[in-house]
């Protein structure tokens, strides 16, 4: 009877850890969660709460996708909304001017790779530089880190990419 139970217990365990976000970033997938959303925007809308460190992939029905980030640093901040407007797989990183006035000793480009800052996906918003990208510093995520973007591990990002669409609205919230 004890090994009966140990076994159930043992069963419960692999199967709470193999649902895990943590197993789905080590298996290399994303580590996107269902969860309940109240909203007043329409399902495929992006909702980032820079305070939580959030990006919300809304779904329909009060629920939406949630991914873990990092945020531009507190000086580098913006809010308000955007929309999509390109998508890149394997993009190539150019700095900005202002990131090169920072620090002229950047590289021109740097092209697609694991020394890219993009990671393997980018999603460019509006008109401007500001994307939603992978990244190579996935110990960034969850910090105030960037110039601005919104990094994501290269596994959410990747499924970010194939849920959203070119012209879907981004609200960029506190």
């Amino acid at each position: 009877m004890r090994h009966r139970a140990f076994l159930a217990a043992f069963a419960a365990v692999v199967i709470i850890a193999l649902s895990s976000p943590a197993f789905a970033m080590a298996a290399g997938g994303s580590a996107a969660r269902d969860i309940s959303f109240a909203a007043e925007h329409d399902p495929g809308t992006i909702v980032i709460h820079t305070g939580e460190r959030k990006l919300y992939l809304l779904t329909g029905g009060g629920r939406a996708l949630v991914y873990d980030i990092a945020v531009g640093k507190p000086s580098e901040q913006w809010f308000g909304k955007s929309w999509v407007s390109k998508k890149r797989e394997h993009p190539t990183w150019t700095p900005t001017p202002s990131m090169r006035q920072k620090n002229p000793r950047l590289p021109q480009s740097i092209g697609p790779g694991p020394k890219n800052p993009l990671g393997e996906r980018a999603i460019n918003l509006g008109w401007g530089a500001y994307r939603i990208h992978g990244t190579n510093s996935p110990n960034s995520i969850g910090r105030a880190a960037s110039s601005g973007c919104f990094r994501m591990r290269n596994a959410d990002v990747k499924d970010l990419f194939e849920r959203v669409h070119v012209g879907a609205q981004v609200m960029v919230l506190r």
